[in-house]
């Protein structure tokens, strides 16, 4: 069965982060490029999944979509 995930990706100066959203628990992959840091958080959720069951979905908050916004806050 195949599950889609939504999946942040964070570029740093020297790798790529990852992380799916809807999932109870921390799931991270990394990876030095895009591609690498994909397969290796497609991999931990696989991981996750299989180690905690079902119960990590977080049915009552589906994530619909997800945003990536910058402001300026007075500090």
């Amino acid at each position: 069965m195949v599950k889609n995930y939504k999946i942040i990706v964070e570029k740093y100066p020297d790798n790529y982060v990852a992380y799916p959203l809807g999932l109870k628990g921390v799931v991270v992959g990394q990876g030095d490029t895009y591609e690498e840091a994909l397969a290796d958080v497609k991999s931990a959720i696989k991981f996750h999944i299989e180690t905690f069951g079902q119960d990590v979905f977080e049915a009552d908050k589906l994530v619909l979509d997800a945003f990536v916004a910058e402001a300026g806050v007075i500090i």
